[in-house]
């Protein structure tokens, strides 16, 4: 391999592994995977962000009256989401 080939290689590999890495995604197929997932997501944004997060999670039973399972009503309405969707959608019920 000729020299400039290699160095663009090598250039190309090292600026894939300074990605970041993708958000974490929250998993709402059951209770374990709800509470690792959203505290992985939780950590990954700024702190200001943190309470709007918490209380995001805190409010969807209040939002629906007639579930019998409050659990997983959350599981279910945040599943999928990231921590980042999560704030901004507490952020448009909030106004």
């Amino acid at each position: 391999m000729p020299p400039r080939a290699a160095s663009l290689l090598l250039l190309a590999l090292l600026l894939a592994g300074c990605a970041d890495p993708p958000p974490t995604t929250i998993d709402g197929s059951s209770p374990e995977a709800f509470a690792a997932s959203t505290s992985a997501a939780r950590e990954e944004l700024p702190v200001a962000d943190r309470l709007m997060f918490d209380r995001a999670l805190a409010s969807v039973p209040a939002r629906r009256y007639s579930s019998g399972d409050p659990e997983q009503l959350r599981r279910t309405t945040f599943d999928g989401m990231t921590a980042a969707q999560v704030v901004d959608d507490q952020r448009r019920r909030s106004r």
